[in-house]
């Protein structure tokens, strides 16, 4: 894993994600290292980002390295008109690892085959979030126990929804069961379903999740994103399909925890914040230990 960019979940292998996920509870016990002393990482964010952002500039800090780099593309020579390659060739001079989010889907891949340093992409449009998919597994396994044979329902824009794309590839090694809840026009996509098929496993399509909720291992809400439609009459129809209140959560599992990988809109009440269920605030949280873990290993600390 040393020196390898990590662009798509299945960069990783089983064995590799279990391993990040070690190294993450290693860092949550020491969050605050010196062995990024004398390393620079270079954050580029050609599309708006909170949590994914500062996580990582919070998890380079507490290792002791240094943080270059711009949250918005329009302060950098890309306003300019200078491409996503010479941006790359350029930033690499100065860094030991470059973190990239770029709405184009396959940017990272671009970057990572030009650059002559790792890249980690912190999402590539509608694509891949692998980072969000590490911290969402650290967040599913230290709720339950463990990641084998568990039921996870994946709610809201299933069609766009980068995390959940990676989340189900990755969560194919474990055996798991797929419930999809959302409205026809956001439906997961034929590939990933197809994906699921040819592993043999286990998914089921619904509309209406209130009648399901309670066979949940994990309820993973997502936000429709409005950045993604063209049209915005049709992001209104879908916008407030489903809304997540504390009271749905009265017959689910004791062990059942409520996943978002935010910024969230409408999709979940802000009543669920106090039920023990709710755990999207740590989830955030657990991002600094994941990050910290990928960090490291991929810088060979």
């Amino acid at each position: 894993m040393k020196n390898r960019s990590l662009v798509s979940i299945e960069d990783y292998t089983k064995d590799e994600i279990l391993q990040i996920l070690d190294r993450a509870a290693e860092f949550e016990k020491k969050p605050i290292q010196t062995i990024l002393n004398g390393y620079v990482i270079a954050s580029l964010f050609f599309e708006p980002s909170t949590r994914t952002r500062l996580s990582f500039e919070s998890a380079v800090n507490k290792l002791g390295g240094r943080i270059i780099g711009f949250s918005d593309s329009g302060s950098s020579s890309v306003k300019k008109g200078e491409s996503l390659n010479d941006t790359i060739l350029t930033v690499a001079n100065y860094s030991d690892l470059i973190v990239m989010r770029h709405p184009i889907e396959g940017a990272a891949k671009l970057a990572s085959e030009v650059s002559p340093v790792p890249v980690v992409n912190a999402g590539d449009g509608a694509n891949q979030h692998p980072t969000q998919t590490l911290l969402d597994m650290y967040s599913i396994l230290k709720t339950q126990g463990t990641l084998e044979n568990l039921n996870i329902f994946l709610v809201g824009d299933l069609k766009y929804g980068r995390t959940v794309h990676s989340l189900l590839m990755a969560m194919s090694h474990f055996n798991t069961t797929f419930n999809f809840i959302s409205p026809e026009e956001l439906k997961m996509p034929d590939e990933y379903k197809l994906y699921l098929d040819n592993l043999g496993l286990k998914y089921y399509e619904h509309t209406d999740f209130t009648k399901y909720i309670a066979e949940a291992d994990i309820v993973y809400m997502t936000r429709v994103q409005r950045e993604r439609f063209s049209d915005p009459m049709e992001y209104e129809k879908v916008k407030n399909v489903y809304v997540l209140r504390n009271s749905m959560l009265e017959n689910t599992k004791s062990n059942m925890k409520v996943l978002h990988p935010l910024p969230r809109v409408n999709e979940i009440h802000q009543d669920v914040d106090t039920n023990e269920k709710a755990y999207y605030f740590q989830q955030a949280l657990n991002g600094v230990y994941t990050r910290q873990a990928i960090i490291a290993t991929i810088l060979g600390l």
